[in-house]
């Protein structure tokens, strides 16, 4: 976490001899390749803190990670791909994969997943990013509350929440998110909706104001999805539609701070989480409900991924003074994660048993669909990591600074990143410099207050260096993962 005021006390910096990571040289706060050979990256990205014998190489997402060097093709013809054969048995694969498409309707859904559900660790070539086919028919209609694909995609990107937690969903009848109208809905709806999402209950819903001209009235159909529940009304009466709220979020128990970087008070960010592997802090993390945190796809970059492997530790303020960890279930990496570009970083953890929230630990809010923040709006930027690129080590305290939102355009100035952040990025800092996060503070949060609750606008993936000048920190854009998040939620509810 760079500090942004020179005239402040710097906040401290620990000597790498206190940890159990390696030293990082003042060049090695970004990753530019995987060994002799290897193509630079584009775009650079916050090394997460591996402990010292994990070997971290890139990941081509839906495949296994490949080895540090290019194998070359054995002596042996029968045992490699390459060659004819190779090329043989490829064009048959993919012959075979179109004709599927076509008859049964199958498309790829690249879902890479570590999964500790059988419990087979000895085996080295379980857990590793896995592709499934997502069967399905012909007939299939997307959003009618019947679960036609293998997988269930077609019906789990059917509901989001627009400003002030208004519910939309969307029905195979319309194809369009519409309001749900508030004259059907009672707390039984509330709770089967948040349940559908992935979330245990619901924890309050109350009547908003629409200027919608059509709404969804819910009727007395069994079928489990709201989607499967709603019909087409032309409007809804008095225009009251639904407020969903799912979980109570955003809720500072500390609002006490200091602009400029400073050290965390207890229960300030409640939602921020530390992220260990094998004993060591690695990256940062994001708690959304009792049994998901989100944080950034790049934190995994290792072979032999296993999710007995890592830890989540909430409500700590400090490193010295862990509490009793939350164990990790499964490990879901986005399936369009590009780990050449760093789009789509980000990953969903689901927890092996849920949190119990207190005055230190509470889930983060996530954003409305529609929410599109301002060029130079104020939010915040908190994590463990180190507070100077030329430091090696983590900062044992739990640091925060104050940022400002940064327009796409003006952070794809050629004098900036130059086209670099994609639609699925969010830019924040200062281009003055300062403001900024840093090595180990991958995937904890960007956060934003809209009212009175604090939003997750966005998760640290990457930049170029630490509060330097026209470099200002890359963030997952969290409105762009929305569908991939409660798609996900909803695949792996508990």
């Amino acid at each position: 976490m760079a500090k942004n005021d020179p005239n402040d006390s710097p906040p401290p910096y620990y000597p790498t001899s206190i940890h159990t990571l390696p030293p990082l040289k003042s060049y090695e706060e970004v990753v530019y390749g995987v060994g002799p050979g290897s193509t630079p990256l584009n775009h650079p990205r916050y090394v997460p803190r591996y402990p010292a014998h994990v070997v971290t190489p890139q990941v081509t997402v839906g495949s296994t990670p490949p080895s540090r060097k290019r194998r070359r093709c054995c002596n042996n013809n029968a045992q490699c791909y390459g060659g004819s054969g190779g090329t043989f048995l490829v064009l048959g694969l993919l012959a075979l994969a179109i004709w599927l498409g076509i008859h049964y309707g199958t498309r790829l859904a690249t879902v890479v997943i570590f999964s500790d559900d059988d419990g087979n660790f000895n085996n080295p070539s379980v857990n590793q990013p896995t592709q499934e086919f997502d069967t399905c028919p012909n007939t299939t209609e997307i959003c009618d509350g019947i679960r036609d694909c293998t997988l269930g995609t077609d019906e789990t990107n059917c509901v989001r929440f627009a400003e002030d937690g208004r519910l939309e969903v969307k029905t195979s009848q319309d194809g369009r998110f519409l309001p749900v109208c508030y004259s059907s809905w009672n707390q039984n709806q509330a709770n089967q909706t948040c349940a559908q999402l992935g979330f245990r209950n619901f924890y309050s819903t109350k009547e908003a104001t629409s200027l919608e001209s059509r709404g969804l009235t819910v009727t007395s159909k069994p079928s489990a999805p709201i989607q499967g529940r709603v019909e087409i009304s032309p409007s809804c009466p008095d225009n009251k539609v639904v407020s969903l709220q799912c979980t109570d979020c955003g809720v500072q128990q500390s609002t006490a701070r200091i602009i400029g970087g400073s050290v965390a008070r207890s229960g300030q960010w409640p939602w921020q989480l530390s992220l260990h592997d094998r004993g060591s802090h690695i990256c940062g993390a994001v708690l959304i409900s009792k049994d998901f945190v989100l944080t950034a796809a790049h934190c995994f970059l290792r072979n032999n991924l296993s999710p007995r492997d890592f830890e989540v530790y909430g409500g700590a303020v400090s490193l010295d003074s862990l509490p009793a960890p939350y164990k990790v279930e499964k490990i879901i990496l986005n399936h369009n994660y590009n780990s050449t570009t760093n789009d789509n970083d980000i990953a969903l953890l689901k927890l092996t048993s849920p949190v119990v929230f207190d005055d230190k630990v509470q889930p983060a809010c996530l954003p409305a669909s529609n929410l599109d923040l301002a060029h130079r709006t104020e939010c915040w930027t908190s994590g463990f990591g180190t507070t100077d690129e030329n430091t090696g080590g983590v900062s044992r305290d739990l640091m925060e600074v104050n940022v400002y939102i940064i327009a796409t355009p003006v952070c794809n100035n050629r004098r900036v990143y130059r086209g670099a952040v994609t639609n699925n990025m969010i830019c924040a800092g200062d281009l003055n410099g300062g403001r900024d996060s840093c090595q180990g503070d991958s995937g904890g949060p960007l956060m934003c207050q809209i009212g009175e609750r604090w939003h997750l606008v966005g998760i640290t993936s990457w930049g170029q260096g630490c509060g330097r000048v026209n470099r200002p920190g890359v963030y997952t854009r969290v409105t762009s993962m929305l569908p991939w998040i409660y798609s996900t939620m909803q695949q792996e509810k508990p």
